[in-house]
């Protein structure tokens, strides 16, 4: 066989790769019939086109990328095939290329594209990092196992890595990825980032420069998540001043003598020397930093300066640890509102719109504060919410300043009333759980009503409520069709996971460690259990709970509950119906019963949302029946041994306006609850005088109050005070019967009932002080002893919390948020000893973890200031757990 070969060199191709066009022929083809120059290049007809070489790369796709096909007709030498090198090698994904004439007839030509593919990635390993800083950057960069490496994912790791250290402080950090082959897999790599992190650089200071009306410290404390290591370096001036201020007669001089003592001037001068700084990090991240540099200059807009510019900045290193950020700042002219006019407006007047805006003649030009009050504000009414609320989707305002003399300037609102628009379509779509009829029934944006802002806005906020979705990605879309003036709304949802399973253990004292099972499902069907085709059956909103505790024989509760919001389907009153068993035992040495207490209960309740004051109202009703069975327990609850029956009508008021339930940050819950038995002594023949207690309790009899109040005020973005008010109180129908030992109020402690373990009590948490026990001369909490009627517990409560909550994370899968807190609280035998400020204080910290699996969870340190009943010292430092949404 004779072989003719041409190369042709190609030398736009990168050093790492080879293409080369190679023609061979038969043996019995005569080299004559050829003939092939530079000078003079020859035209053939493709006939066939192979691929070799591949592995994983489909090898029609690969033909149709080169731009060559059978049939095309080609010069060789020529461009055709040096394109068709181009167009694979832009791929990236080819190491190297090589186009092969395996036979020529005549004018047809065979082509044979030879092929190296780059390796794909088996594994990658991440060098110079700490354990957690590998698991994020694992995320982080992408990388998954059968990957191509090509340059540009070697190139864009590299920078994924660089860029992570640099949110982490690392700004000097050196990453060097290198490709290793894989001598296990064929034509595979493995990929070793060896990161150098190098010194964490910070920021030491931040200084402005041209600002005159405004210090350093008011300027820093506007940039959101830029700040510089905290410091406290005083010069000796300011220090030994500070020094004579301790004595109390310098102190008084200086607070007194205001023209001989700059106080400012002092009080600035440590301003600047003194830089706490606990909520910014003091880290250079270039993204976050321009943002904060439009903060600064938003503020400056606000305070009236229009015309304020920062005229450059610096970043320069001090040393390999710290940098310096320097800011100049224009500040410009201070303005001022003068005439405000409006035009366009037919359907409210201007004085209407005025009293809306809020903004006077000679008030601080705030453009801002204007576009907030024109469009949405979040505090209160708006010009928007004005026209919107009644439907005016199409509305739009533009403040248009028409002139500025020296500091003042005049601004026309240029209104654009628009028609109201008809909500036409509503469409719900992300609900792959949740039945429509359940997301529809809480719907305020019906088809045919007009458009309205708020109630868009409130129905976003009751499905985030439900719990059955994402709060944060329950998005309302709506489309406007000004033609027929309707509009679409499309309710775009995300399903969360909402059920609860509580697997937990607690030491309950006496009764030594007891587990907890419990499991709850939060979006349940009824409807769907029916034949049991999935499991568990799901969507319809209804929910079933099942809880059990138990520690061997001693203690043992067991409770189940259902309930449906939506009784018949039509309107939104509610049913729910529980059962309860519990049992308390005493044991001898050989496990033999000595006492105990058994209470078992049914509950029914119906429930309604009311219109009146306003539609946040619910009113719910419950007729329940408990049984006391004691058989040897004690003086605890009055009597030893005997039955006790209870049944009691409750009515519930409750009005609840708050934006999330897990992490609520504006809105209020207020609840009313009122307990009642029938007033059994008023007509039955007891002497309570001489009847034994097992007689005179054989009804119980009581009427109880219990008043809650809960506020969210928003401090500076989720920074959340949240103050708490708690009163309970229990009542007698006649002197004579009194107030019996069931139902009574025990205070101090987490206030878990699977901890505590009193039956019969209502158990209310009190921080800082230790959980209840009921024995005589054991309290040691916020709970007195009834010696008179040998009664543990109180008639009358009061409880104030105050807290400062700020959250960690609002991940549906994982809400945290840290807490701090001062509290007080008391309880009293009967209403002669109230004293309202008579009161057992405690503060402390905590932090609470919402996860969907298993509910709240919480865990706090308190400090009580106070003596408990029976104590003379201080109640000191206690830890506390909780688990579930606390009422109290």
């Amino acid at each position: 066989m004779r072989f003719l070969k041409l190369l042709i060199p190609l030398c736009f191709l990168s050093a790492s790769a080879q293409a080369q066009i190679v023609f061979g022929q038969n043996r019995n083809t005569s080299p004559s019939n050829i003939s092939i120059n530079y000078s003079s290049p020859k035209e053939f007809e493709i006939a066939d086109i192979v691929v070799t070489g591949v592995q994983f790369l489909d090898n029609n796709a690969l033909i149709s990328l080169s731009g060559l096909k059978v049939g095309d007709k080609i010069k060789i030498p020529g461009d055709e095939i040096t394109s068709a090198i181009k167009k694979l090698w832009k791929q990236g994904i080819i190491g190297n290329i090589s186009i092969r004439a395996s036979k020529i007839e005549g004018n047809q030509i065979w082509l044979e594209i030879e092929l190296t593919e780059r390796p794909r990635l088996t594994k990658y390993e991440i060098e110079g990092v700490t354990r957690s800083q590998k698991t994020e950057l694992e995320d982080d960069i992408e990388l998954v196992r059968g990957k191509i490496l090509t340059d540009v994912v070697i190139k864009n790791t590299e920078i994924s890595v660089k860029k992570y250290l640099e949110g982490k402080g690392f700004l000097n950090a050196k990453v060097n990825v290198v490709e290793q082959s894989d001598t296990v897999v064929r034509n595979s790599a493995i990929l070793r980032i060896k990161v150098d992190r190098g010194k964490k650089v910070k920021i030491q200071d931040i200084n402005f420069l041209g600002n005159k009306n405004f210090s350093d410290v008011k300027l820093r404390g506007k940039m959101k998540t830029t700040g510089e290591l905290v410091r406290f370096d005083l010069p000796s001036a300011i220090l030994s001043t500070s020094v004579r201020l301790l004595n109390p007669a310098n102190t008084a001089y200086f607070l007194t003598h205001k023209d001989t003592v700059d106080q400012q001037g002092f009080m600035d001068q440590v301003a600047q020397h003194v830089k706490l700084n606990f909520f910014k990090a003091a880290k250079y991240i270039k993204s976050d930093y321009s943002d904060d540099k439009q903060l600064v200059l938003d503020f400056y807009n606000s305070q009236g300066y229009r015309d304020a510019e920062l005229v450059y900045d610096s970043v320069k290193l001090v040393d390999p640890k710290h940098l310096t950020v320097n800011i100049s700042v224009s500040e410009g002219k201070k303005y001022y509102f003068r005439d405000i006019s409006w035009t366009g407006n037919f359907i409210y007047d201007d004085e209407t719109l005025d009293r809306v805006l809020g903004v006077e003649k000679g008030d601080v030009y705030d453009l801002e504060l204007i576009n907030k009050k024109l469009n949405y504000d979040p505090t209160g009414i708006d010009i928007g919410s004005l026209y919107m609320d009644n439907g005016y989707l199409f509305f739009n305002v533009n403040p248009v300043e028409v002139r500025i003399e020296e500091d003042s300037i005049d601004v026309e609102m240029r209104i654009y009333e628009g028609a109201q628009a008809t909500i036409n379509k509503v469409t719900i779509s992300g609900n792959e759980k949740t039945s429509d009829h359940v997301i529809r029934r809480e719907l305020r944006t019906i088809p045919g009503q007009k458009f309205s802002r708020a109630e868009l806005i409130r129905t976003q906020r009751e499905l985030s409520q439900l719990g059955y979705f994402d709060p944060q990605k329950v998005n309302p879309v709506p489309t406007p069709n000004p033609a027929d003036e309707t509009v679409d709304i499309e309710w775009q949802l995300e399903e969360q996971p909402n059920d609860q399973i509580e697997l937990s253990g607690g030491w309950g004292g006496y009764y030594g460690f007891v587990g907890t099972l419990g499991v709850s499902f939060n979006n349940f069907s009824l409807r769907k259990a029916v034949g049991l085709k999935a499991f568990p059956p799901m969507g319809d909103g209804q929910r079933l709970s099942v809880r059990a505790q138990a520690n061997g024989r001693r203690y043992q509760s067991y409770s189940i509950s259902f309930s449906e919001p939506w009784l018949g389907g039509k309107k939104p009153n509610s049913f729910g119906v529980s059962y309860t068993y519990s049992v308390q035992r005493f044991l001898n040495q050989n496990y033999e019963t000595t006492g105990s207490l058994k209470v078992q209960g049914v509950t029914l309740t119906l429930g309604r949302r009311v219109k009146w004051p306003d539609d946040f109202f619910v009113i719910s009703n419950s007729i329940g029946f408990l049984k006391y069975d004691l058989f040897r327990f004690g003086n605890r609850l009055g009597f030893s041994t005997g039955d006790a029956n209870s049944i009691t009508f409750n009515t519930t008021i409750a009005r609840r306006s708050s934006d999330n339930p897990m992490y609520p940050q504006r809105g209020s819950d207020l609840t009313l609850s009122m307990n009642f038995t029938p007033p059994y002594s008023l007509f039955n023949d007891v002497d309570y005088e001489t009847a034994p207690a097992e007689e005179k309790f054989k009804w119980v009899e009581y009427h109880k109050w219990n008043f809650d109040a809960k506020y969210y005020l928003p401090i500076v973005e989720k920074l959340i005070l949240a103050p708490r008010l708690h009163f309970g109180f229990i009542g007698g129908y006649s002197e004579e019967a009194g107030i019996g030992p069931f139902e009574r109020f025990v205070l101090g402690g987490d206030g878990l009932t699977g901890q505590n373990f009193l039956l019969g009590t209502d158990l209310i948490g009190l921080r800082g002080y230790p959980n209840p026990q009921s024995s005589i001369g054991r309290s040691n909490s916020v709970t007195p002893y009834d010696f008179e009627n040998s009664v543990f517990g109180g008639t009358l409560f009061t409880k104030y919390v105050l807290e400062l909550r700020y959250p960690v994370s609002l991940s549906p899968t994982a809400t945290i948020y840290a807490l701090t807190f001062v509290e007080g609280g008391n309880n009293w035998i009967d209403f002669s000893q109230y004293n309202p400020y008579d009161i057992k204080r405690s503060a402390g910290f905590g932090v609470r973890i919402f996860m969907p699996a298993f509910g709240m969870l919480g865990l706090d340190y308190g400090y009580g200031f106070d003596p408990g009943f029976g104590e003379t010292d201080p109640a000191g430092s206690q830890f506390h757990f909780s688990i579930g949404q606390q009422i109290r």
